[in-house]
């Protein structure tokens, strides 16, 4: 049974309006954990992102991230964000599948084929050439950090404990709300930079790969994240 989390959702399994989806929401996600359906279809993407890579990387890899995170996680009742709050005290197991559904279900949502949701608000704008400079130094640090990033993990744009813009990188499926991450935050965008999130099409240039997802970032909802996490 798929739980729907679309981007725009006002709660969890309900149908989409105009909102952006919430860290809170994808946070609150409590046992026995499901598997979203995409917030859009898996072709929509193309060619930045590939229908089959999709297909694969969702109904295959996310499912099994949720399916074995609740094998591992047996009757506990933690939700996603209190799991990973404490999660140096957990088995792998659990760190790792648990990392893994919240990663994808945040990637997911800061994807999206639509052309109004792909330009960046100007608010967002400016708070990026505040900490970078301009938006293209932005992309070519981020694109520097994911192509850096050794084996797999993700690289990440946080607004970090002190509140200020930053990138980062984890290895695996780490992120950094868990309390073993290098350097803490709150995530407004993420890329996957596993192999089997692009290898299909890119094969082993990862860098091309990061320099084409900017045709497909949802800046509507990365400003959505940012503004949740500001607010507070």
């Amino acid at each position: 049974m798929h739980q729907t989390i679309l981007a725009g959702a006002a709660a969890l399994g309900l149908a989409a309006s105009a909102h952006a989806i919430t860290l809170k929401e994808i946070g609150s996600l409590k046992p026995p954990f499901e598997l979203a359906a995409l917030p859009y279809a898996a072709g929509s993407l193309a060619p930045a992102i590939d229908q089959k890579t999709m297909e694969i990387h969702h109904d295959k890899h996310h499912q099994a991230y949720v399916d074995n995170l609740n094998k591992a996680i047996g009757k506990e009742k933690d939700d996603l964000m209190t799991i990973m709050s404490k999660v140096s005290g957990k088995e792998a197991a659990v760190r790792n599948n648990a990392g893994g559904h919240f990663n994808h279900t945040f990637f997911w949502n800061i994807l999206s084929g639509d052309k109004e949701k792909q330009k960046m608000p100007e608010r967002l704008e400016k708070e990026i050439e505040k900490t970078f400079g301009s938006v293209d130094k932005f992309k070519e640090a981020f694109e520097k950090a994911g192509a850096s990033q050794f084996g797999s993990g993700w690289v990440w744009l946080i607004r970090d404990n002190s509140g200020k813009l930053a990138i980062t990188t984890t290895a695996n499926q780490d992120n950094p709300l868990m309390d073993v991450a290098a350097t803490k935050g709150r995530p407004i965008l993420a890329v996957d930079v596993w192999e089997h999130a692009y290898y299909l099409n890119y094969q082993n240039k990862r860098a091309d790969y990061l320099k084409s997802i900017w045709k497909v970032v949802n800046w509507s909802q990365v400003d959505a994240f940012d503004r949740e996490v500001t607010a507070h």
